[in-house]
């Protein structure tokens, strides 16, 4: 099986194919299964301005339109470029190799052993190297030629580098900011049990808020299941009053039903660690601003705005006894996720099968 997002002979056929129908990037990037830029750079890196048939929007336009695309010739540029492997900088008996070992046991981070080869190396630079590359061969498989040196050369001492990503570098920034959210409660921590669905009792909750933020209820939703609850806070919203109304609605459930609960970063599960929801019961955040990541919940908050209308509803005036009606009204639906098949019916049947 071709690799994902590889393009292979096979894939360069239908490629030649489609351009010659002046099919656009995207179309073709979805018949491949890759991303358009991939067609773009196998475009720019294989055509021919010679050989292979020329995309009919020629005509008309400019630049790759009027390269001409052939998969055969295209095939052998690719693989002739691949059969010209650069020797790696840090290969064991290399001179860089040699010196980074001795600067990492010296506890330089690589980046400060990056810079000091540098600064030995002005006018040599095939003896300098980056600190990325340095980090490839102490991480990355198959470049791994310093991989027995992480837990003495690197002051975090981890088998696995952390992600670089933009998005990573800001969920670790909020969780300098947020003590309650620790890397052992990072939703990146959670079981893979909770992401497939698999096994029932992980939940996701959140507040629903009212007309001009003053006003809110807890809202919870069953991964497996679907099944909510709602819970009215006629006092206000802070951490121990949300939180003792999460407690009174799971104590309705047996406790194999309540594994784990999702949340956001909010201030209202802060102190989540002191007051606990239910016995080993964990709790996991979500990265900020990242929906997506409580998804049944969201699409619960979602309906639940068919009866409270968002900017026109005062929560404040709601009683425990109308929550538990709407919930059971949600939990009545039926559902195309579940085979058409009702949450109270899907949360029955579990129950039902606890010994």
């Amino acid at each position: 099986m071709a690799t994902p997002g590889k393009i292979t002979k096979d894939k360069r056929e239908v490629l030649e194919n489609m351009w010659r129908h002046g099919r656009s990037l995207s179309d073709i990037a979805r018949a491949l299964g890759v991303h358009a830029s991939s067609v773009s750079r196998e475009l720019g890196r294989n055509h021919s301005a010679r050989h292979g048939t020329k995309n009919p929007r020629g005509r008309q336009a400019k630049g790759r339109y009027l390269c001409g695309y052939q998969a055969d010739w295209a095939d052998r540029k690719a693989r002739t470029r691949r059969r010209r492997p650069k020797a790696r900088k840090l290969a064991p008996g290399s001179p860089v190799r040699d010196r980074v070992v001795d600067l990492l046991a010296d506890k330089l981070s690589p980046q400060q052993a990056a810079e000091a080869l540098r600064r030995e190396h002005v006018d040599q630079p095939e003896l300098r190297v980056s600190h990325e590359t340095i980090y490839q061969a102490l991480y990355v498989q198959g470049r791994g030629s310093l991989r027995e040196l992480v837990e003495d050369a690197l002051r975090t001492g981890r088998r696995q580098r952390r992600s670089q990503s933009r998005e990573a570098q800001a969920a670790r920034g909020a969780i300098r900011g947020k003590p309650w959210v620790t890397e052992q409660v990072h939703i990146s921590a959670r079981p893979a049990e909770v992401a497939d669905r698999a096994v029932p009792g992980h939940w996701e909750g959140d507040l629903l808020i009212g007309a001009h933020k003053r006003s809110a209820i807890v809202t919870l939703a069953e991964r497996s299941t679907r099944f909510v609850m709602l819970g009215a806070l006629p006092v206000d919203r802070s951490s121990p009053e949300v939180i003792g109304v999460i407690r009174s609605l799971f104590a309705r459930l047996p406790q194999h039903m309540c594994r784990s609960l999702t949340w956001d970063q909010g201030v209202e599960m802060a102190l989540y660690a002191r007051y606990g929801l239910t016995e080993d019961c964990a709790v996991y955040f979500c990265d900020p601003h990242s929906p997506w990541q409580r998804g049944t919940n969201e699409n619960t908050n979602g309906l639940l705005r068919q009866y409270f209308p968002k900017g026109r509803f005062d929560f404040t005036t709601v009683t425990q006894d109308e929550l538990d009606t709407v919930a059971a009204q949600l939990n009545r639906r039926p559902r195309q996720t579940l085979d058409w098949d009702t949450p109270t019916a899907r949360l029955s049947d579990l129950l039902a099968l606890t010994p």
